[in-house]
C-alpha cells in the first residue's frame, strides 16, 4: 500500500486475500490451485509483483471473478501508485524549493516568475534538468570546484542555481578542444592583463580561454551564496564562472586565477568535488602566480608599505597595484581601510 495526501494505492492482493478469507482457503492451497509458488502468491497479495493478464485468467478460473475485474483493479492500483509517489515527491520538492533564492533567480530571468509552490518546483526541475530536486544531492550531477567565503545549506543551493545558469550560458559559447598545456602557456599573458582596463582585457581573456577549451561566464551574485567563482567540466568544455561581487578588481583577478588553478592542478571534474586541501592549493597557486612569492617576502621584509613603494613593487611585478594591496590587506600587513585608492573597480558586462 502506498499513501500520499490525496491517494491510497491498495494492491489487488488485498481483494484476493479477502476472497481467501471468505472461503476459508489457505495461501498454500490457493497457490496449488493457481499452479504458482507460495512465494509468488505471497508477493502478489502484498503487491510486490504485478498482476498480469495471465494471472487474471487464472484468478477467474479459481475464484470465479472475471479476469476483466482483476485487470482493471491492477490498472487502477498502478495508476494510483504513480499519482501517490508523484505527490509525495512533489511535497518533498516543495520543501527543497523553498530554500532556493527563487525570487532573485526570477529577477535575473533564470526561471519564470510565480508564487505557486508547485509551479516553482516544476520550473526548478526544468531549470536543473532533473525529474526531482532531491537528485541535486547526487555528486555526479553537481561536480564543481568553487571559491566561497562561507558554507551553509542555503548557500549550497544558491551555488547550485548559480552554477546551473553558468552551464546554460556556456552552451552558447564556442570553444576549441580542451588544452591544459595551452592554458599554462597563456597564464603569463593573462597575468599581464591585470594592468589593463576591462574594455581591453576582457575580450582578450575570452579569446585566450576559448582557444584552450574554456568558456568564461560572468554572472550576477546571488545573495547568500557567498560565491566568488566556480569551475567545472560540461560536455567537451571547461566552464569558469565568476561573479563581479563588489566589483573590486583584485578580487576578480584572484578569483579568476583561483579557478584557473583548479584547472591547471587537475581539480576540475573530480568525482567528489574539491577538498579543503584542493582549495588551499588553488589559493596558493593563485597568490604565487599573481605575485612572485620570493619577491613578496623581500618586499615584506623591507617594511616600506607606502603608496610609492607599493606602486614600484607592482610595476616591477608587471601587475596592477591593487592586487598587491589586496594581498597586503589579506595578510594583515596593512588595514583594510588603507591604500584603497590603489584598488580599481571593474564593470564587466554580465553574461
Amino acid at each position: 500500500m502506498v499513501r500520499s495526501s490525496n491517494y491510497i494505492a491498495t494492491p489487488p492482493g488485498s481483494t484476493i486475500k479477502e476472497q481467501l478469507t471468505d472461503r476459508g482457503m489457505s495461501q498454500k492451497e490457493f497457490a496449488t490451485r493457481m499452479n504458482m509458488s507460495e512465494k509468488h502468491i505471497s508477493k502478489l497479495i502484498n503487491g510486490e509483483v504485478q498482476l498480469t493478464p495471465e494471472t487474471a485468467l487464472k484468478l477467474e478460473m479459481v475464484l470465479g471473478v472475471p479476469a476483466k475485474f482483476w485487470n482493471n483493479l491492477e490498472a487502477i492500483y498502478r495508476e494510483k501508485i504513480i499519482k501517490a509517489n508523484a505527490e509525495n515527491v512533489m511535497d518533498a520538492d516543495i520543501i527543497i524549493a523553498k530554500q532556493f533564492p527563487y525570487n532573485e533567480m526570477s529577477k535575473y530571468g533564470w526561471v519564470p516568475g510565480t508564487t505557486d509552490a508547485k509551479e516553482r518546483v516544476i520550473n526548478l526541475r526544468k531549470y536543473f534538468e532533473v525529474v526531482e530536486l532531491s537528485l541535486l544531492n547526487n555528486k555526479q550531477i553537481t561536480r564543481i570546484a568553487c571559491r566561497r567565503l562561507a558554507i551553509t545549506e542555503k548557500s549550497d543551493l544558491a551555488l547550485l542555481a548559480w552554477v546551473q545558469e553558468a552551464k546554460i550560458k556556456a552552451r552558447e559559447v564556442q570553444t576549441s578542444p580542451i588544452n591544459i598545456k595551452g592554458l599554462v602557456s597563456a597564464i603569463p599573458e593573462i597575468r599581464r592583463m591585470t594592468t589593463l582596463n576591462p574594455e581591453e582585457f576582457y575580450p582578450k581573456i575570452i579569446n585566450y580561454l576559448s582557444d584552450c577549451g574554456i568558456a568564461l561566464i560572468i554572472l550576477p551574485h546571488l545573495k547568500g551564496s557567498f560565491l566568488q567563482g566556480a569551475s567545472f567540466i560540461d560536455g567537451n568544455k571547461i566552464v569558469v564562472s565568476l561573479t563581479v561581487r563588489g566589483k573590486d578588481a583584485d578580487i576578480f583577478w584572484f578569483s579568476l586565477f583561483h579557478e584557473l588553478a583548479h584547472i591547471v592542478l587537475g581539480h576540475v571534474g573530480l568525482a567528489n568535488g574539491t577538498s579543503d586541501e584542493d582549495e588551499k592549493a588553488a589559493d596558493k597557486w593563485s597568490e604565487d602566480t599573481l605575485i612572485n612569492s620570493m619577491d613578496f617576502e623581500v618586499f615584506k621584509k623591507n617594511g616600506d608599505f607606502s603608496e610609492k613603494s607599493v606602486i614600484e613593487f607592482a610595476n616591477d611585478q608587471g601587475i596592477a597595484p591593487g592586487i598587491v594591496v589586496g594581498r597586503m590587506q589579506m595578510e594583515r600587513l596593512v588595514k583594510y581601510s588603507m591604500l584603497n585608492n590603489l584598488k580599481n573597480k571593474i564593470d564587466i558586462k554580465i553574461s
